[in-house]
């Protein structure tokens, strides 16, 4: 069965305990602190995988949990890491935060990999909290806890050209007369219950990937029929066709239809109703050589607004290659990049949003110090060694304002900041 949403939850390990242990050996009655340090928890990560389509695996597993961290040993011997969770998605997957709805990840375009979730770090052994005036600290840091977080997972599949119009006018017809794409096809409505793409090969290199958009009715845009289901698979399409039965066998006005459906487009996302389209007027094999009045009324209505009307016929086979190369011509007009979602919500910012800090100064030591249980988190699920943690550690000082305060009480370029075990010297 096709799925195209799905509800998870995702938990990251947490960090390993530090060890407290102390150098026991022959001829060394008073070894110091020898507590090694605590593994870092794993991460869960977000891959695409090229060989998934729909999201049906989610439905049988909610759960996605990282290895925690080991706890440290004796000997300085650090606890070894949690094993990541890699979590595997098609492209187009678009991960939402269950509580907010904001947007935390698209897995599309070039974003084939994200780290959704981060370990806890490893708390630290007792052998980095010994001091000239406390020489066998009895204190290990704890690891810093895995954070959780229950995501909804929603596919918008990926291509070129949307395909829209009411049930039972031909759209599965058509895509499989043009692509290679294989859809069930049969006489009564409803048919199509999942969104079928197909490649179009115009020769040269030219072509596009086209959607068939099912479950398109009045009301879709509030959720009637499966309308909300599928319109979301609209919103990276470039180019709209609309395919409207000009034969009117269901006695259906064509007119009306594509008003009724425009109007649904706006209604869910008014941006769609910007995007080029086009009009094909299916199964004027029916009509005969009747079928020019019934287009040409198409045309008076719509030609000059812009969009051109094609008369066809998806079961022959008529006029369907002047339809595909206006629409090539349609798409070279526009930005062909993927759409993606930017990300709106950040996991590891939430985790320390509400906490307290202090932003002080040292004249003793003359030193800035930077301290509170966000700043201790912050560090706690950051890894400053990376590329991305330094800019995420810069980033989080900004937003936090904290640069802010330490502008406020005096701070210079090259003065030393210390928060906690880190300590680095002030530059705008």
């Amino acid at each position: 069965m096709f799925a195209d949403s799905a509800k998870i939850i995702l938990k990251s390990g947490k960090g390993g305990d530090g060890h407290v242990s102390f150098r026991r050996e022959k001829y060394v009655p008073n070894g110091g602190p020898d507590g090694g340090d605590g593994g870092n928890g794993g991460d869960v990560i977000f891959e695409v995988d090229e060989g998934l389509n729909t999201l049906g695996d989610f439905r049988h597993k909610r759960k996605y949990a990282a290895d925690d961290g080991e706890v440290g040993g004796k000997r300085n011997c650090h606890g070894k890491n949690g094993q990541d969770r890699i979590v595997k998605v098609p492209a187009g997957t678009i991960l939402f935060d269950d509580e907010t709805g904001k947007v935390i990840a698209d897995m599309s375009g070039n974003n084939r990999r994200q780290i959704i979730l981060t370990g806890g770090r490893g708390g630290l052994g007792n052998q980095h909290f010994a001091t000239s005036s406390m020489q066998a600290p009895k204190y290990a840091q704890p690891g810093k806890p895995a954070m959780e977080l229950t995501v909804r997972l929603e596919l918008k599949v990926i291509a070129d050209v949307g395909l829209v119009g009411f049930p039972n006018v031909g759209k599965s017809t058509l895509l499989s007369r043009v692509t290679n794409a294989r859809p069930k096809i049969a006489n009564y409505h409803f048919t199509t219950l999942n969104p079928n793409l197909g490649v179009v090969d115009l020769g040269d290199g030219a072509g596009f990937v086209i959607a068939d958009i099912p479950g398109l009715i009045e009301g879709a845009s509030e959720g009637v029929g499966l309308g909300y289901e599928f319109l979301k698979h609209i919103e990276r399409t470039k180019v709209i066709i609309h395919m409207v039965d000009v034969a009117g066998t269901e006695g259906r006005d064509p007119i009306a239809d594509i008003c009724a459906i425009n109007q649904e487009l706006s209604a869910y996302n008014p941006e769609l109703l910007k995007r080029p389209q086009v009009i094909a007027a299916n199964k004027i094999d029916v009509l005969g050589d009747a079928y020019e009045e019934a287009v040409a009324e198409l045309k008076q209505k719509f030609e000059p607004t812009g969009i051109e009307v094609f008369p066809i016929s998806a079961v022959s086979g008529q006029n369907l290659k002047e339809l595909l190369y206006h629409v090539n011509a349609l798409l070279a007009t526009v930005d062909r990049t993927p759409v993606v979602f930017e990300q709106e919500y950040f996991p590891s910012r939430s985790v320390f949003a509400d906490e307290p800090y202090t932003v002080s100064f040292d004249e003793a030591e003359n030193v800035y110090l930077v301290e509170g249980p966000k700043i201790e988190k912050m560090l706690g699920y950051t890894n400053l060694e990376t590329e991305k943690g330094f800019v995420f550690f810069q980033r989080f000082l900004k937003d936090q304002g904290i640069l802010n305060e330490l502008e406020e009480i005096g701070i210079e370029e090259g003065d030393t900041v210390r928060m906690y075990q880190l300590e680095f010297d002030y530059y705008k």
